[in-house]
């Protein structure tokens, strides 16, 4: 494919703005062609206007012909063959086979938004029927469902080039709600992007979806993506990136003159707690589990297991043995680009100077340019609460060991904890029952409990709840990952007493759709 570097608007392309950035090759430390032109603010206003122009056309297209289209980006993803994925790898130095499965991810969202939006439950259709003889006052038929909000700008993020980027699920899950997006391509991986991002224009065409439905824009100052947040045709955004980002987005959505849902994923700290009974019976096999969940990716997960905690005793001791050792052995790779490996040495280094940390293990083998070496630290319950920097994430395999003396350390631990996107408990069944409070403060504190698991890596289904509390995110309600994704861009709306066949479908009383509804309190088809 011929990339060109403009910003795909609608079915047009642009480059009008004479500033551009090129990617980069961590791994070979080169640039890649071609060059990549800044979006300007003309541009922005064009993606934005189209994408609100072809809201209403795309919100009354039915749920099945919304489905064949998310099937088509899928059919269009693969057909798209290794040149996605052996950009991708050039652009974040991932493996080709990490690239593959991240396309395998893709893949599985958008077959099962397909579905989930052709069964067509997730509208949470209810219907209160009316009764005009009840005294002293009738009632009204009022009937409700969930509607697409409107235009969504979507932010990619560095660490999946193609699973959470152009073709992930923030994009799939606002498609499948009838709301169009804009995407701001990732300036780590913009050919990835581009590449991406023609095959959603492929499919687009196969399916005769309205042409302002999808654009994307370049850029790699913080301007860009400020003023799509800040776009008036703009109703919602999504974004998975650091705390200060994030943030900064999250205040540009909320000073508008008409402030915006913001759905920020911003990492956490992901702690673990390693019961006794767990340790006793299996300290060898949790230690690998862990070295293995901590220097995956490079640790450049947002569910990396920043801190693990047991209490004292020759089985902990143990453990500690073990994941030093085995934090020794693994072999330093390189980091997606210069800036999230300048922000891991700078805090590696930091932590090196603190006297309160004990480095009970690093990677023996010597970090080269852009390469991340393994790190694992030591310290107290006391040590830990007397530096509250260690509750924060610091994206990379690095993690702290906590020694605490009793379980109600583990629990002042826990309500120290600011919001996590998880957390884990490694115990038996009967060290859950004696640990119920530390289970009864995460619940609040998290927003995926792990029993005798590791946060790293998702199953990507109906279930599954990747959010949290503050900072994990900006709002714990909703989730960037599983289906209930796409409650981010719907809200609900209301007709009272609307006759029958002017109501969505959703509502009619015949229920031509055959969804499962609320009908009189009741559940049924």
């Amino acid at each position: 494919m011929n990339l060109t570097g403009h910003q795909l608007i609608g079915p047009r392309e642009s480059g009008a703005a004479s500033e551009t950035f090129a990617a980069r090759n961590p791994a070979a430390d080169e640039d890649l062609s071609p060059l990549f032109h800044e979006a300007a603010l003309a541009e922005i206003d064009e993606a934005a206007k189209l994408a609100a122009g072809a809201f209403d056309a795309f919100r009354r297209i039915s749920p099945g012909v919304r489905a064949d289209f998310l099937e088509a980006i899928a059919e269009e993803t693969l057909a798209l063959g290794d040149e996605l994925l052996e950009r991708a790898a050039a652009e974040t130095a991932h493996p080709l086979a990490r690239c593959a499965a991240e396309r395998e991810r893709v893949l599985v969202h958008t077959r099962q938004f397909a579905a989930w939006i052709r069964e067509g439950s997730w509208t949470d259709a209810r219907i209160d029927h009316g009764d005009p003889e009840r005294q002293p006052l009738p009632k009204p038929d009022v009937r409700s469902l969930l509607e697409p909000v409107g235009p969504v700008a979507v932010f990619g993020a560095s660490n999946f080039p193609i699973a959470i980027s152009v073709l992930g699920t923030d994009t799939v899950s606002a498609f499948a709600a009838g709301c169009p997006v804009v995407v701001k391509a990732h300036p780590a991986h913009p050919g990835t992007s581009e590449i991406a991002a023609r095959a959603v224009r492929k499919a687009i065409v196969r399916t005769g979806m309205p042409e302002g439905i999808f654009s994307m824009v370049h850029g790699r100052s913080h301007e860009v993506g400020a003023r799509l947040v800040a776009h008036p045709r703009i109703a919602a955004a999504a974004f998975t990136g650091s705390l200060a980002g994030g943030r900064a987005l999250f205040e540009v959505a909320n000073s508008r003159p008409c402030p915006i849902p913001f759905y920020a994923e911003m990492g956490s700290v992901n702690p673990v707690f390693l019961l006794p009974g767990a340790l006793r019976a299996r300290a060898e096999g949790i230690a690998k589990g862990f070295v293995g969940a901590l220097t995956a990716g490079v640790g450049q997960f947002c569910t990396n297991p920043g801190l693990v905690l047991g209490m004292e005793g020759e089985d902990w001791s143990r453990f500690r043995s073990l994941a030093g050792t085995g934090v020794a052995a693994y072999d330093p790779a390189t980091m997606l680009h210069a800036g999230i490996h300048g922000a891991y040495a700078a805090g590696i280094a930091e932590r090196l100077g603190r006297s309160g940390l004990e480095l009970v293990g690093q990677s023996t083998a010597a970090a080269g340019r852009g390469e991340a070496a393994a790190y694992l630290f030591a310290t107290t319950q006391e040590g830990l609460l007397a530096d509250p920097t260690l509750y924060e994430e610091l994206f990379g395999p690095v993690s702290t060991l906590v020694t605490c003396a009793g379980p109600e350390e583990f629990v002042e631990v826990a309500e120290r904890l600011e919001g996590s996107l998880s957390a884990s408990v490694h115990g038996t069944e009967e060290d859950l029952a004696e640990h119920r409070d530390l289970v009864e403060v995460l619940r609040r504190k998290v927003g995926r409990l792990i029993f005798n698991g590791y946060p790293v890596g998702l199953e990507i289904c109906h279930s599954i709840h990747h959010g949290g509390p503050y900072p994990a995110t900006t709002h714990a309600h909703f989730t960037s990952i599983g289906t209930r994704a796409i409650h981010r861009f719907a809200r609900p709306v209301c007709y009272q007493d609307w006759p029958d066949s002017l109501l969505p479908p959703q509502l009619q009383e015949s229920n031509p759709l055959g969804i499962l509804r609320l009908v009189d309190g009741e559940r049924r088809r």
